[in-house]
């Protein structure tokens, strides 16, 4: 079942690519994006995370976000780790949170993005995200949960194609309140 507006965060125990295991009681009391991610070398989902770490500062000092991607750690820190995000990016190689979330698959949503989402497709390609090494599910669709400072799901979004994520304004908007 899909989580909606007023659901509560569930706790996550994930390994980071710092090398941590990442609990959420770390980010209690924080407001927060919790986004799901396809692949480690999705180029949609690198240049989402590359736009999010230069962007980052326009969040404010008290927001985070929580990056989780469907991969293996080792991977995930082969193409990730070079972001140097300031905020947690987690591997999440048996799906359970993918599971617990409903995160979605669809192939037509994979292809919709291939097709519709062309130019974008191509930035991150040209930015060196070329997805030679494929560990995860092509058909994984992303999402993006803005959870207030009680853990309360304040909105949920569920991506449409393989490069549908939640407006940077958005995000920015709901962590400045």
């Amino acid at each position: 079942m899909r989580f909606k507006v007023g659901d509560t965060m569930t706790d996550i125990h994930l390994p980071a690519i710092d090398g941590t295991m990442f609990k959420s009681e770390s980010i209690k009391g924080k407001p927060v994006m919790l986004s799901f991610f396809r692949f480690a070398s999705c180029p949609f989902c690198n240049l989402r995370i590359n736009e999010l770490v230069q962007r980052f500062e326009e969040f404010g000092d008290d927001f985070t976000v929580i990056a989780i991607f469907d991969s293996a750690l080792d991977n995930l820190t082969r193409h990730i780790a070079e972001h140097k995000a300031p905020f947690p990016i987690l591997a999440d190689e048996s799906n359970k949170y993918y599971r617990e979330y409903s995160i979605e698959h669809s192939f037509l949503g994979m292809l919709k993005g291939m097709i519709f989402r062309m130019p974008r497709l191509l930035k991150g390609m040209f930015k060196g995200y070329v997805p030679l090494i494929i560990k995860g599910s092509l058909t994984t669709m992303p999402a993006d949960f803005l959870i207030d400072r009680n853990g309360v799901i304040q909105t949920a979004y569920y991506g449409k194609d393989e490069g549908d994520h939640i407006l940077f304004e958005l995000a920015k908007e709901f962590s400045l309140k």
